[in-house]
């Protein structure tokens, strides 16, 4: 607190003058801008206010007493010792005051007021007075309040950096979010208080805008202990820096997790995609292979299969029983390169030594990959020559050697191989490869297997089916064309031999089934039929049914169709040059008669008669015709005539069409084309065939007949009817 000071002598009184008529000046000045006035002399301790202060204040004029301590009265007790302070470092540096306080009036509210002022010095330069004005400031601390409150209540973070980046003001959500209290970082640095936002994008966005004086907005991770990410808006003025901040941490993390989730479904769809493509490869290799006959040149196929889907290019080799390898098949992607793989493929067999990783694929039976430098590892087995100059053209960089492996033998291996440009082929791609092999392999075998049991078969179906004979002027050519599938022996059989009064006796026969068993009873049907026929003499109705009694009583527990025919003449037929056929048919198709003028027609015997092996006591039949020389006569089974979706009329029809194209062939001949016409490939039913054709008597044995074939003891001759 200032004292009073003395009264002083004349000098003073003037000087007090001189005073007085600055203060009016001061007062006439500050006036006219709503500002008050004070003048606080500091010799007499009046303090002098004008009519603005007084209300300011809360006075009246009356009441007002014109001493400091009036002053002191109205202020607010907490701006009393600083506005105390400020006046007395005033007076005793006759320097500045400038202050800014708060005013309780007598009757409640408090008003904001700011205050400048300076002292003025007598000639031996002490303080002798203070002018000054004040004026409200209520309403801008009011404004101010509500602003701060505002920024104290809003969720999103505030604070302000001056020019030196230091924190000037610091709301209660940024001292929630930066983790610390407002006297920890009011004044501070802002690079010394978060380091880790130096040289990060924090630094860059702020300096930036107080540079440019452009606002900016950006999102940023600041790291532990925050460990958060932000929004951050950030706009200059004069005085520094703004900054809005709102913790984003959850959204940036939802994000990542709806990022991490489409990379994880975009993934998922990927190995679908890979998954869908294998298996598509998978299908195509299994269409391939079962598309054909050919099962082997399905397999050289593979290569195209596995070219570029899992490798650039791949060779084939096939495994025989003996071990001997084979290369059958090659690819690149590049078609440039093809030739260039063809020529390796028919290089390296004899160029690669026995330690090669194709060799040790063989011998283990378990797949060899090279990860890396293959070209190297291949020119290390490969002996020098073509093959070497021909995989550096090829160049490959990784390789899988894959056995093809079927019922615990290794019959094949597929040679894959990338370039640099491509990894190695990854685990699941070697499964797919594996399964392509399996597939391959399996195929490999059967057919190996089924060209063994088909050979088996038809050579087991061939052996019960004797040479017939040729008598005289006819000529017999016999057909057996076994089913497609593999170890089919069926019930099919033919038969044509002479007995002893010289009749020639033709049989077509079918025993139900397609097997061994089927087989086995065809064999005792034929061989039965065959003593009765030739030991009898019987005509063909008699035949049968004394079979039909010998099948049940030597129980032989199956059914068949059979159809019997007798050739027959004697001297006045033979004079007249026509030959009697006697047929009688268990349940078989009728044959086919071939006039010499070209006319076909089915002999169909009437009524129709029962199979055998279904009741021997039914009674039995024989048809006749007489057939003039130069007619051929067709029996035949049912795999030549019935079709699925086909009815046996139309079989039938189709059958006497092609017989009537084909009459001009010689007979070995038109068997052969009705075959190939009637028979499609891979037909699922045996087929048994015999033609006869009756050559005229009044001329040789033509040559295309060949030569006689009778037993060693010859028929009875003829005789008159």
């Amino acid at each position: 607190m200032v004292g009073a000071v003395p009264p002083g002598d004349g000098d003073e009184l003037q000087l007090t003058v001189e005073h007085e008529s600055e203060r009016l000046r001061w007062q006439l000045a500050i006036s006219a801008g709503g500002v008050g006035g004070f003048d606080w002399d500091l010799l007499s301790g009046r303090l002098a206010w004008d009519d603005r202060l007084v209300e300011l204040f809360g006075y009246d004029r009356a009441a007002f007493r014109g001493s400091i301590e009036a002053f002191e009265e109205r202020l607010h007790p907490d701006d009393l010792p600083r506005v105390r302070q400020a006046l007395a470092e005033c007076a005793e540096t006759c320097g500045e005051f400038e202050a800014e306080y708060r005013v309780v009036r007598p009757h409640g509210g408090t008003r904001w007021v700011q205050a400048r002022g300076r002292a003025l010095s007598d000639e031996s330069g002490r303080a002798v007075r203070i002018l000054g004005a004040a004026y409200d400031t209520t309403d801008a601390h009011d404004a101010g309040a509500r602003t701060a409150r505002v920024l104290e209540t809003m969720s999103a973070a505030f604070f302000s950096l001056d020019a030196d980046w230091r924190f000037s003001y610091v709301n209660a959500e940024a001292e929630r979010l930066l983790g610390r209290s407002r006297e920890e970082l009011i004044g501070g640095v802002v690079w010394e208080l978060f380091p880790d936002a130096v040289g990060a994008l924090f630094e860059e966005e702020y300096r930036r805008a107080a540079a440019t004086g452009e606002p900016g907005a950006f999102e940023a991770y600041y790291p532990p202990p925050l460990d958060a990410w932000y929004e951050v808006r950030a706009w200059p003025s004069p005085d520094g820096l703004s900054v809005y901040f709102l913790d984003i941490t959850a959204r940036r993390r939802a994000q990542q997790e709806v990022e991490a989730a489409r990379r994880e479904a975009e993934a998922a769809r990927r190995h679908a995609e890979e998954a869908a493509d294998r298996l598509r490869l998978l299908v195509r290799v299994g269409e391939d292979l079962s598309a054909t006959l050919d099962t082997e040149e399905a397999v050289g196929r593979l290569a195209q299969h596995l070219v570029p889907a899992l490798a650039d290019w791949c060779l084939v080799t096939l495994v025989d029983e003996h071990g001997t390898l084979r290369d059958i098949g090659s690819w690149h992607a590049r078609e440039e390169l093809r030739p260039v793989v063809e020529e390796y493929r028919r290089a390296r067999l004899r160029a690669l030594s026995s330690g090669a990783p194709l060799y040790r694929a063989l011998r283990t039976g378990r797949p060899v990959t090279v990860e890396r430098s293959g070209t190297a590892v291949l020119l290390g087995v490969l002996a020098p020559g073509e093959a070497q100059e021909l995989i550096r053209r090829l160049a490959p960089e990784s390789f899988a050697m894959l056995p093809l492996r079927a019922r615990g033998r290794t019959v094949g291996l597929v040679s894959a191989f990338r370039g640099a440009g491509r990894v190695p082929i990854p685990p699941q791609d070697l499964v797919t490869a594996a399964q392509v092999a399996d597939r391959a392999a399996l195929a490999l075998d059967n057919a190996r297997l089924y060209t063994q049991q088909h050979r088996m078969a038809e050579g087991l179906q061939r052996s019960l089916l004797a040479a017939p004979v040729e008598p005289d002027h006819l000529q017999i050519a016999v057909r057996y064309q076994p089913a497609a599938a593999a170890a089919q022996v069926g019930g099919d059989w033919y038969d044509a031999f002479l007995t002893p009064d010289g009749a020639t006796v033709l049989v077509i026969g079918d025993v139900m089934g397609h097997d061994i068993e089927a087989a086995a009873a065809m064999s005792q049907v034929r061989s039965m039929l065959r003593g009765i026929a030739y030991s009898s003499g019987t005509g063909p109705a008699t035949v049968l049914t004394s079979l039909d009694a010998t099948m049940r009583g030597l129980a032989v527990d199956t059914t068949a169709t059979a159809l019997v025919a007798r050739l027959e003449q004697v001297l006045d037929e033979r004079e007249r040059d026509v030959t009697r056929l006697r047929w009688s048919s268990a349940g078989h198709l009728p044959p086919v008669l071939l006039a010499p003028d070209g006319t076909v027609s089915a002999l169909a015997a009437h009524p129709p008669q029962l199979l055998l092996g279904v009741d021997p006591t039914t009674r039995r039949s024989d048809a006749a015709i007489a057939v003039d020389r130069g007619s051929t006569l067709l029996l035949y089974t049912d795999g030549l005539v019935e079709r699925r979706g086909t009815s046996l009329e139309d079989g039938l029809t189709h059958l006497q069409d092609a017989v009537a194209e084909l009459a001009h062939l010689e007979l070995e001949a038109l068997c052969d084309e009705l075959l190939a016409r009637l028979v499609p490939a891979g037909h699922d039913d045996d087929v048994a065939l015999v033609a006869v054709r009756l050559h005229p008597l009044d001329r040789p044995r033509p040559a295309e007949a060949g030569p006689n074939r009778i037993p060693p003891h010859p028929p009875t001759p003829l005789t008159r009817s």
